[in-house]
């Protein structure tokens, strides 16, 4: 007699995973952020910012916008430039819609679900496109900084504000025993989420360090690209800008 193989459940693409775990840490997303960064990612962000010199009236697309802080900042620097938050998470927009609603900014910001390695825009649409602590997260980074590349203007800024590897000891040995191991346990006490929060550490193993992804800009036609480090090299903030004639210079 023959024994019927028990059929093997698909395993998730990195998508679909990824997907999951930010649906179910929307919640507490903002406190963990907090507490996991010691604040610094408000400090990051204002540097970012800094860094952009957003001019009233200006327009940006922010991928990946999560609870949308850098979409509301990128929408009062702005004044009246309308801006675009864009994420597959709806649990996650759901909360930023209601920070935006409390702040009267609900028709300067539209909240969209959706794929940053495809976006539902014309080239040529945006002064900016950013991505905020999401880039090691996409299935394909090259295509997402291109679909970027794509929507902004001629002369526009493509920008990432990411996690990064430290480079200096013993700075970087805290840095990872953090990450890895005291990271999941703080997520579990405080979100209830242990595999979630044990999963982000992982996501920077393969990630490119902050000299890599200035080269990755780069190689995808951005022009004076600039690479921060950020914290000793917790985080990092790239800016490229694009070609302003069709050859790209």
């Amino acid at each position: 007699m023959t024994k019927t193989k028990t059929p093997v459940k698909p395993t998730k693409t990195k998508e679909e995973f990824v997907h999951s775990v930010f649906e179910s840490i929307a919640p507490k997303y903002d406190l963990m952020n907090n507490i996991l960064s010691f604040n610094r990612h408000k400090a990051w962000r204002k540097f970012t910012m800094k860094k952009m010199n957003v001019q009233p009236g200006e327009t940006a697309i922010d991928l990946c916008c999560g609870t949308c802080d850098w979409t509301i900042s990128l929408a009062k620097a702005s004044g009246t430039g309308k801006m675009v938050g864009l994420d597959f998470s709806q649990n996650m927009l759901d909360y930023g819609a209601e920070k935006i609603k409390q702040l009267h900014l609900d028709k300067q910001i539209e909240l969209i679900q959706g794929n940053a390695m495809s976006l539902p825009f014309d080239d040529n649409t945006f002064d900016y496109a950013t991505i905020g602590f999401a880039l090691r997260n996409v299935p394909d980074l090259e295509q997402v900084i291109r679909e970027m590349q794509r929507v902004v203007k001629p002369g526009g800024l493509v920008v990432s504000l990411e996690l990064s590897k430290p480079t200096w000891q013993p700075f970087k040995s805290i840095y990872y025993f953090y990450f890895q191991r005291v990271l999941p346990f703080l997520g579990k006490m405080i979100a209830q989420k242990y595999e979630q929060y044990k999963w982000l550490p992982e996501s920077l193993i393969h990630f490119p360090d902050h000299k890599q992804l200035a080269a990755i800009f780069t190689n995808q036609g951005l022009k004076s690209v600039q690479a921060y480090p950020l914290t000793g090299g917790v985080a990092a903030l790239h800016i490229g800008t694009k070609g302003n004639t069709k050859s790209g210079e």
